[in-house]
């Protein structure tokens, strides 16, 4: 297993002119290039060498930009693709694209490696006999904690939306449909209420609990709690996997509530300009040899069966990437709830935060 701690986004940035060099590079955009992959990713979601080995392979460089969220992601392709060949939007985020019309199909024809998927992949209610995605990493969210300071083992979501025992030294994610989403299942309700009342209820039990909240963090909960400026934090378990590679105090579970359990997918934008690349792309990371690469270092749950019989077994039994069956029974997935729960949604959190 690869115990190196992932470089952050900004060193990541900073070695951007050596990267250029084995077949990385950042926008601006070009289009139309035959030798060239435009990517829009989550920071720090791809393997160490994955890129340089798609360069080295198929001769096709990549440029690499970066999002922060599904919402970041989804504002700025829908009033056009700038000219990206590959995203990777999650699970409902890819239902609400195929509704706007913001999506190409994927041909399967030209996917060499779909055998590779495990077929509880294969048709997924958020995109059906996969038209338009790819899967790519899943997993859960979950509390990443520091077992020394806690001097317990916080299994249940109240510790940070309803408790002032860690108070200052709590950190929430920064995504809205998320956060409220659990809130709801720690309130007994489903994740994809579209009840405004319940919705109510958690607008208030955060609006309570917010003065013992420290951040909500944007993709960062894991340095945080790394660092020891949080003792509890919401976040991606992958993202506490990694941090546990290089630290055995810290931690990460699924609350006895339930949680979610999301899905990221390679998606090809519409009006791609190189929508060939963009297939050997997605066929290149379906390899088994890249997507165990890729898993080992990133330290996500692989839907690549292939990938996860050439993996360890402190990789596969590790229940901070893959929960026991019983954790995945007491979660939910999300679904797209249209645009007026969306809002909603929206318009509690711009209330919340405001508070």
């Amino acid at each position: 297993m690869n115990s190196k701690y992932h470089i952050s986004r900004r060193s990541f940035l900073m070695g951007s002119s050596a990267l250029a060099a084995v077949g990385i590079t950042f926008s601006p955009l070009s289009a139309n290039n035959h030798n060239e992959l435009n990517f829009y990713n989550w920071d720090d979601y791809i393997g160490e060498n994955t890129l340089s080995d798609f360069a080295d392979n198929t001769g096709i460089k990549t440029k690499l930009d970066f999002f922060a969220d599904n919402d970041e992601l989804f504002s700025k392709l829908r009033e056009g693709n700038p000219g990206y060949d590959i995203i990777v939007p999650s699970d409902i985020y890819v239902e609400k694209m195929v509704k706007a019309n913001m999506l190409e199909r994927i041909d399967h024809d030209k996917i060499s490696n779909m055998n590779n998927i495990d077929t509880n992949f294969l048709d997924p209610v958020f995109d059906p006999k996969r038209q338009h995605s790819i899967p790519y990493m899943w997993g859960s969210i979950g509390i990443g904690y520091d077992k020394k300071r806690t001097g317990l083992t916080p299994d249940s979501w109240s510790y940070l939306y309803e408790s002032n025992k860690y108070s200052g030294n709590i950190s929430l994610l920064s995504e809205a449909t998320s956060v409220m989403a659990i809130g709801l299942k720690y309130l007994g309700y489903s994740a994809n209420s579209t009840n405004p009342k319940e919705y109510k209820q958690v607008e208030e039990l955060l609006i309570n609990q917010k003065k013992h909240i420290k951040v909500f963090a944007e993709d960062n909960g894991q340095d945080l709690l790394a660092s020891g400026d949080v003792i509890l934090a919401q976040e991606f378990n992958g993202d506490i996997a990694q941090v546990m590679l290089e630290d055995d105090n810290i931690s990460y579970l699924v609350p006895k509530e339930g949680s979610l359990i999301w899905e990221d997918c390679l998606c090809i934008p519409k009006d791609a300009p190189n929508i060939e690349n963009a297939h050997k792309f997605i066929d290149f990371i379906l390899r088994a040899d890249i997507g165990a690469e890729l898993a080992d270092y990133i330290q996500y749950a692989t839907p690549n069966k292939a990938a996860k019989d050439l993996m360890d077994e402190e990789y596969t039994s590790n229940p901070a990437i893959f929960p026991s069956d019983e954790t995945v029974k007491l979660c939910e997935n999300q679904l797209y709830l249209g645009e007026d729960v969306g809002q909603m949604i929206q318009d509690t959190w711009t209330r919340i935060l405001a508070s």
